[in-house]
């Protein structure tokens, strides 16, 4: 896993352009044995194994781009791709259900039903890549589906989801203000759309925390801000972009509805005209109970109890949710960072995993699988 996980961060391709990252996963799934799709939803991988044992068909999928963020690290497999690194740990999700499909055709004779491996492209942007890989019929047959993701901000060694909400709605928005430029010392003259722009910053903070219930969970971020051209020449044009996090269809409508109006209040107070742009993301990663249930179960069994454990919904975001809107299953978190809390972000220049977690998460996927398979079936012995 170490291996093909080095080979990948030096390698990484982003969302539907995996072309080579396709290729390599089929090639090593073909000379398995196992029954290999290419193509799907452009540069999505299906591979199907039949065990030995009747049983259930299980589908487990890993993600395979990466982000368009320059590798910052100084290590023997950083990206050799300028401007392009896995900062997300896609890499070690590929390469240890890699190591998942290798162990299930070393023990096809033992294993009970139908495993199916999902290597799915384009995580990372909208509309993902999931919608595609269900709509070339990913799941046809499947009766529960699994997804794990390393996650640096838990230390390696532990494991954890949640029943219910998991993982936010990543919505995104642009806004575009449009003033009338002029002199720096003439402002009376102008519409200053920078100004226009710096309040509306402050404004939209406003939506979460006087609009939305306290008691509900939802964020609105300003991460793009660009207006102006010289120091001394007031912006005619300021353009904002950022993401809304939400778990409820209430909240998301709520906040879509209080940002439309705001940007349209505060546009109109600094005479300006104001375009608003609203891009509904990924819905929310929603566990099935049971299933939440069953991970905790299986990975209290294998890590114990201490190390296996509900855990907080987040307001990252998943394309995973669209799987678990079409069967029941489960996603979670196996920790793969420093036990110091220093590791670097997710999506940072300096991002790394502990390598030790994909031997962790390839043991829960093949625990989960394994006892999922074996549902409704008779009683050994």
């Amino acid at each position: 896993m170490v291996e093909w996980r080095r080979h990948l961060h030096r390698h990484p391709e982003l969302s539907f352009k995996e072309v080579q990252t396709s290729s390599w996963i089929a090639e090593r799934l073909e000379a398995w044995g196992l029954e290999v799709t290419r193509g799907v939803a452009g540069t999505g991988v299906i591979a199907r194994l039949k065990g030995g044992r009747p049983g259930r068909t299980i589908a487990l999928r890993a993600d395979i781009d990466a982000l368009p963020i320059q590798d910052e690290k100084t290590c023997e497999y950083a990206s050799t791709v300028p401007g392009v690194m896995h900062a997300c740990g896609h890499d070690g999700h590929t390469a240890q259900l890699l190591a998942v499909a290798r162990y299930y055709t070393l023990h096809r004779e033992e294993t009970a039903g139908t495993r199916v491996f999902l290597f799915q492209p384009a995580e990372e942007v909208l509309p993902g890549g999931a919608v595609s890989m269900i709509a070339a019929g990913a799941l046809e047959g499947v009766d529960a589906v699994y997804g794990v993701h390393l996650w640096s901000p838990f230390p390696y060694g532990i494991a954890a989801s949640r029943p219910g909400p998991l993982m936010a709605s990543p919505d995104e928005f642009e806004i575009e203000v449009a003033g009338r430029g002029g002199h720096a010392g003439l402002p009376h003259q102008a519409a200053d759309a920078l100004v226009a722009g710096a309040h509306l910053v402050t404004a939209l903070q406003t939506i979460v925390a006087r609009n939305v219930d306290p008691l509900d969970s939802a964020v609105v971020t300003v991460g793009q801000f660009s207006a102006g051209t010289a120091r001394n020449v007031i912006a005619e044009r300021c353009k904002l972009g950022g993401t809304v996090r939400t778990f409820t269809p209430e909240a998301r409508k709520l906040v879509r509805e209080r940002m439309e109006q705001v940007v349209r209040h505060v546009g109109a107070m600094h005479g300006t005209e104001v375009s608003f742009k609203f891009y509904e993301g990924y819905p929310p990663v929603v566990n099935d109970a049971a299933e939440a249930e069953r991970f905790l179960r299986v990975a209290q069994s294998l890590l114990g109890a201490e190390d296996a454990y509900l855990c907080q919904p987040m307001m990252a975001g998943e394309d995973f949710s669209y799987y678990l809107r079409e069967r029941p299953g489960c996603f979670f978190f196996v920790g793969a960072g420093r036990e110091d809390g220093a590791s670097a972000p997710h999506h940072h220049p300096r991002f790394d995993i502990d390598e030790r977690a994909m031997l962790t998460a390839a043991k829960l996927l093949v625990a989960v699988a394994d006892d999922s398979a074996e549902d409704e079936l008779p009683a050994k012995g």
